[in-house]
């Protein structure tokens, strides 16, 4: 296949089925926390603050939660269900929480003068705290294109994808006739 027919196939997919976009966003920033879960790991288990550990699970089970809620609020072949999306939208808001709060911990632990943590050797913390911040834009991100499916898949539908055939241009109307 050609790449300009894999692209075409692509757009055509996109068409059908917009909401593949925010999902595949959604799916890039829990693939991120995921595999950056080591680190947040040995974060909680050096700082050890309040809720951290709680932040942390939370921040797991939430995600895979907003997305199985987000694959059942765009059907196939049937109408958005809004009870599913707003569902998906609150669990990513409560994720975004819970970062923003596992955060405001390592910045505790960072300017308490009796902590005795040394960033130089604990590369850790800091790689933490950076992937929690770039895990709550993607998390945003990909609320925002949610919110936004109706009108990005209006946008998509006005891309043509028709394939010309040579030959297609010259052809005459047909006509059908039938007998009754």
């Amino acid at each position: 296949m050609s790449e300009k027919n894999v692209l075409r196939k692509l757009l055509v997919s996109l068409k059908r089925k917009p909401a593949l976009i925010a999902m595949f966003i959604l799916l890039v920033a829990f693939i991120v926390y995921t595999f950056s879960l080591t680190n947040v790991s040995h974060t909680t288990s050096r700082i050890n603050k309040a809720n951290m550990g709680l932040a942390e699970f939370a921040s797991m089970l939430l995600s895979v939660l907003s997305m199985v809620c987000f694959m059942n609020a765009y059907p196939r072949r049937k109408k958005t269900n809004y009870i599913m999306l707003g569902l998906s939208l609150a669990l990513i808001l409560i994720v975004i929480l819970c970062d923003g709060m596992y955060i405001g911990r390592i910045a505790e632990a960072l300017n308490d003068p009796k902590s005795q943590l040394d960033t130089t050797k604990e590369t850790y913390i800091l790689a933490t705290r950076a992937m929690l911040n770039v895990h709550r834009v993607i998390l945003i991100i990909g609320a925002a294109l949610a919110v936004l499916v109706p009108w990005y898949g209006k946008l998509l539908r006005k891309i043509n994808t028709n394939v010309n055939i040579e030959g297609n241009s010259e052809m005459a109307a047909i006509e059908i006739e039938g007998n009754d």
